[in-house]
């Protein structure tokens, strides 16, 4: 049997995915094909709307890949529908504190362990399978906090200490934002920050994720040296824009 992706996350194996930010179902089903390991349907930076989010999940997770939703903001009903749309798990933005850690784990688990409201959407088959969703859900459902500000860099030991909190992804580019250097991965401060991060990252049991935003195989492989478990490879506009550029540089 597959081996789902928070049992991966858990047993410390390496997993790969990238960001989906347009909503159309074809990028969806070509970016399933491409053997990632799963995909973000992005609804915090895009003009995703929820019922496109629910046909991507569907489209995604048709072909074997694991739909996870990246919610607009720490918000409970937010978090709700992602998840009644079927996908495995949200990720979860602007995580700076255990508090808010809690509120998003909560927001993704029925009582009693959270305190997500019961509704008979596409995850639950529509009200002809709540019973074994609500045991999946509990067994399998998966929550990644963001670590995207300076604030939650030194909170990071309580976040992830969070029980339900699977694993964490950094944002560079807001983390960079709240140090006051944004877009500059190479100022003294945020190396300082990436380098707090990885070192205390040893000691959490939460899977370690970084998003390596422009395409770049050369940095993916960098940050998978350094440790990182939970690896997006940027995102649908950019491979998209990347692959037209270089070629066309040869053709013209």
């Amino acid at each position: 049997m597959k081996k789902s992706l928070k049992e991966r996350m858990h047993k410390g194996e390496f997993t790969a995915g990238s960001w989906i930010t347009l909503g159309h179902t074809s990028v969806a089903e070509v970016m399933s094909q491409a053997g990632f390991d799963w995909l973000v349907v992005d609804m915090e930076h895009s003009a995703v709307t929820l019922a496109e989010a629910q046909q991507l999940v569907q489209v995604i997770e048709l072909t074997g890949v694991v739909p996870l939703i990246r919610v607009n903001k720490n918000d409970p009903s937010l978090i709700k529908q992602a998840m009644d749309t079927g996908a495995h798990g949200v990720i979860v933005p602007m995580v700076n504190s255990a508090q808010e850690a809690q509120q998003a784990v909560q927001a993704v688990n029925y009582p009693p362990l959270g305190n997500r409201g019961v509704g008979l959407a596409r995850a639950q088959k529509y009200g002809f399978g709540f019973e074994k969703y609500k045991r999946w859900s509990q067994e399998e459902s998966v929550v990644i906090v963001q670590i995207e500000h300076k604030d939650a860099v030194n909170n990071f030991e309580e976040i992830t200490s969070v029980p339900g909190v699977d694993g964490f992804i950094v944002g560079p580019y807001d983390l960079s934002g709240s140090l006051g250097v944004p877009g500059n991965f190479t100022h003294p401060m945020m190396i300082n920050a990436l380098n707090d991060i990885r070192k205390k990252a040893k000691l959490t049991k939460a899977s370690a994720g970084f998003h390596v935003i422009k395409p770049d195989v050369k940095e993916f492989q960098r940050k998978k040296a350094e440790g990182y478990k939970f690896l997006a490879f940027s995102l649908d506009t950019l491979l998209l824009g990347s692959s037209c550029r270089q070629i066309f540089s040869k053709i013209k």
